[in-house]
């Protein structure tokens, strides 16, 4: 009896996979992986881009309470910093108050810009995007309140 169970421990039934199983395995995960790997990897620029959005609409609603309380946009020359602190560019604000905390970066870690009056809009506020510069297309493109 011990010499048949010491053969059993020596020899136990080998199961595996074979070649071909593997390689079947292989290919459909490298499918997969290029199915699902381009839609991944475009979510963190989605995610900038929608980030860009946010801060641009909340800039746009601060200048807007600006507006209301001193009857005008702060000029290109006092820039956003005129949320975040008073201005002493003329025109100077009567009833200045701080609109935000502080001016965002946008999520390339540049400033944001502002121009009034806009080429777009009464005022215009954006970001160069990825690249920094004007213009550009898909992650390069500038993200701004009148798209």
């Amino acid at each position: 009896m011990e010499r048949l169970q010491s053969k059993q421990l020596t020899h136990p039934n080998q199961s595996g996979f074979s070649l071909i199983e593997i390689m079947v395995v292989m290919i459909i995960i490298g499918i997969l992986a290029a199915l699902i790997i381009p839609r991944v990897m475009d979510r963190p620029d989605q995610a900038r881009q929608i980030a860009a959005k946010q801060d641009i609409a909340t800039v746009v609603q601060a200048l807007k309470l600006y507006r209301l309380d001193n009857g005008r946009y702060p000029s290109t020359e006092q820039g956003l910093m005129a949320l975040v602190k008073q201005p002493t560019l003329e025109p100077i604000p009567n009833n200045w108050k701080s609109y935000l905390d502080t001016m965002p970066k946008d999520p390339w870690g540049n400033a944001y810009q502002y121009l009034n009056p806009g080429v777009h809009g009464e005022i215009d506020v954006w970001s160069f995007g990825a690249d920094g510069k004007t213009g550009g297309e898909g992650n390069d493109a500038d993200i701004g309140n009148w798209q």
